[in-house]
């Protein structure tokens, strides 16, 4: 049995780590925010990280995947206003400077620095101006929320979570910050994610542990369907809690904390009006069901009912239908939370408005029971309003 407890602090709580934001006008030369953060260890880390899988990945992205080899990293230098994606050699020479400064400022090596960006795509980086925010940079136990605020985009709050654990072993934190709101689709999202915690985790296990959690959370979640250049989830660990859980009990506390930001993002999505899990169950394997879930969770059809809330089935069941999964119409089973909306392929007797009322809040669940096998996968998602387009019209 472990305890979890929340706690303030955010990526600021566990021991050991500091965080500071700075504004330098990236966007437009205006210093109205800040747009520059950092995250540090003050003690020798260990340090995992899972990227976006998109071909086209952002020079950061290049850049940390680099030093993350050499492990130990002990910083995350991030700006918002600019991707520093598709920007050639010049991008990766930017972002090895980011992670330089960073390093001078702190006490490091260059290569112990891992780089995030976010942002507009293809323009080239403003290094003077980023350089004057790096240089501007104070850190401190209570950086956490600026920093998490610095990283934001078309986010409309910082998303930061932290957490206390006790064990049989001792006790240790977890924390972090994140962004995200649009360009959200499973196989990392666009969104930026550092978490630190001052358990005593070896470096093999740490990176498994952050794959595996980070499938189980920042995986699962779709907005939009499109997936960025720029994706990141980073965690380091210091072990200055002198307390080295068993993994078990680290897992479930990694797991609360990038499942509690992965659902931050959803809730924060661009336009959202509704946070929808959908959950497939009974098909022929877990690879079907996730297919059909996230088929389902992507339908801009059935998501534009969701905006409107209707709980319109025929949507669900279609892009169930044409995903390419296994499936038998006649005995397919649609819930809204646990009132049936189908049976066995056809309308179940539940009244109309019930399942309206269902619909209409803020959050529900719908699953799918195809009823061919063990598989289940479950996607956090959202509607699509008249709002996420107002605001992806372009500047």
């Amino acid at each position: 049995m472990i305890e979890i407890k929340k706690i303030k602090g955010g990526v600021c709580a566990a021991r050991g780590f500091v965080a500071g934001a700075a504004g330098c006008g990236i966007k437009n030369g205006k210093v109205t925010r800040d747009d520059v953060a950092v995250v540090f260890s003050e003690a020798v880390a260990n340090s995992a990280a899972t990227f976006t899988t998109n071909n086209v990945k952002a020079a950061p992205v290049r850049v940390s995947a680099e030093h993350l080899k050499a492990g130990g990293n002990r910083a995350v230098i991030l700006n918002s206003g600019n991707a520093n994606a598709c920007t050639g050699e010049g991008g990766l020479k930017d972002a090895r400077v980011m992670c330089a400064a960073a390093a001078d400022l702190l006490g490091l090596k260059q290569k112990e620095v891992l780089v995030c960006s976010t942002g507009r795509i293809g323009v080239p980086m403003p290094m003077d101006r980023i350089a004057r925010g790096i240089a501007a940079l104070k850190t401190s136990r209570n950086g956490s929320t600026a920093s998490a605020a610095a990283i934001m985009t078309s986010d409309t709050f910082a998303k930061e979570y932290a957490i206390e654990v006790k064990t049989s072993k001792g006790s240790f934190r977890i924390g972090g910050i994140a962004k995200g709101a649009g360009m959200i689709d499973p196989n990392m999202a666009t969104m930026l994610c550092v978490v630190t915690t001052d358990a005593a985790i070896p470096q093999s296990a740490l990176r498994a542990e952050l794959k595996r959690s980070v499938a189980n959370s920042f995986n699962r979640i779709t907005i939009d369907g499109d997936m960025s250049t720029n994706d990141t989830v980073i965690l380091l660990a210091n072990g200055l809690s002198a307390c080295a859980p068993d993994m078990v009990a680290f897992s479930q506390a990694l797991d609360e904390v990038t499942r509690t930001l992965a659902r931050m993002i959803v809730s924060d999505g661009e336009g959202v009006s509704r946070f929808v899990e959908v959950e497939v169950t009974g098909a022929a394997n877990d690879k079907e069901a996730r297919i059909a879930a996230e088929a389902i969770a992507n339908s801009t059809l059935v998501k534009c009912a969701w905006a409107g809330g209707d709980p319109n089935w025929g949507r669900i069941l279609d892009a169930v239908g044409y995903c390419g999964v296994k499936v038998d119409d006649t005995k397919a089973d649609i819930f809204y939370d646990k009132l049936a909306s189908v049976k066995n392929g056809i309308a179940a007797k539940t009244p109309f408005e019930k399942l309206r009322a269902i619909a209409a809040k803020k959050s529900f669940n719908v699953t799918v029971d195809l009823k061919l096998g063990k598989g289940s996968y479950y996607v956090w998602t959202t509607d699509l309003t008249e709002e996420y387009v107002r605001l992806n019209l372009g500047e």
